[in-house]
């Protein structure tokens, strides 16, 4: 009997729900931590929780991140509504990003994400070093 098996054979039907959840395709949890579990996508998120801000600025706010991953990571969270980018038709043409409601949305959740990774970063690292040292 395989461990999936096993897990549904001894859950609640609200258990069960949950798990088949997990296992759809596309699975929406798996499809939004792809998408925002990146190097940067929490960072940017982060910067722009302050307000709106301009590529610089950003490029500033969050350090060492190149041109074109920053370029590339608030495609991707305007892409998924995270972020809304607005151009303002001036010379030279000027660019916001700021967050949008759902982006907003997302940040009581980050922050709770990001003090769980703090308070157990270490019993992680040190769990990779047990296992690495027994391999």
């Amino acid at each position: 009997m395989s461990q999936t098996n096993g897990l549904r054979d001894h859950a609640t039907e609200k258990e069960m729900k949950e798990q088949e959840f997990v296992f759809e395709q596309p699975c929406p949890i798996r499809d939004v931590l792809d998408r925002i579990g990146d190097q940067w996508s929490l960072l940017v998120l982060e910067a722009l929780e302050s307000g709106t801000l301009r590529f610089n600025e950003l490029m500033r706010a969050i350090g060492d991140i190149s041109k074109q991953m920053l370029s590339k990571t608030l495609k991707r969270l305007e892409q998924d509504g995270f972020v809304k980018r607005t151009l303002h038709p001036e010379v030279p043409p000027r660019v916001e990003y700021e967050l949008t409601t759902l982006g907003r949305s997302f940040l009581q959740p980050m922050r709770t994400l990001v003090s769980w990774a703090d308070s157990n970063h270490r019993a992680i690292v040190e769990s990779r070093d047990r296992y690495g040292n027994a391999q």
